[in-house]
């Protein structure tokens, strides 16, 4: 079984676009996510590029989506480290690179800049990787 950490731009285009994830693959993400991905959602509805109805049908299908999600202590001790060494403001892409680090085999993220902060601390894999059939 491959593990992917995912990121909430990716969670929310998987649940849009209806792709489906293999079964020989294990989703993982920090705790954020989700709420991540439910701000994403309003800042989509404000600018009007989704309807609210279409919005609420995208969270309730990403909280159907079979993930593992993480938050404990040595995570969020590593995303901090993360930052502090890059220089970054905050945490929240540290997090998503901490569990990869931690507990993941790549990163899988349609987030440019993630990414690219990505680039030369993860592994990262492409969006197709996530509905291959083998490891």
């Amino acid at each position: 079984m491959t593990r992917y950490v995912i990121d909430a731009p990716t969670l929310l285009h998987i649940v849009a676009n209806d792709v489906h994830v293999s079964p020989r693959h294990q989703l993982v993400a920090p705790n954020l996510i989700r709420s991540q991905a439910l701000s994403l959602l309003l800042e989509a509805v404000r600018r009007g590029d989704l309807t609210e109805a279409v919005a609420l049908q995208h969270h309730e299908r990403l909280t159907e989506l079979k993930m593992r999600l993480l938050g404990d202590r040595v995570s969020r001790r590593t995303a901090w480290k993360i930052a502090r060494e890059n220089g970054w403001e905050t945490t929240y892409d540290a997090e998503y690179l901490a569990v990869t680090k931690l507990q993941a085999d790549a990163l899988v993220t349609v987030n440019s800049a993630l990414a690219t902060k990505a680039a030369d601390l993860v592994p990262l894999a492409q969006l197709e990787a996530l509905t291959e059939d083998r490891d």
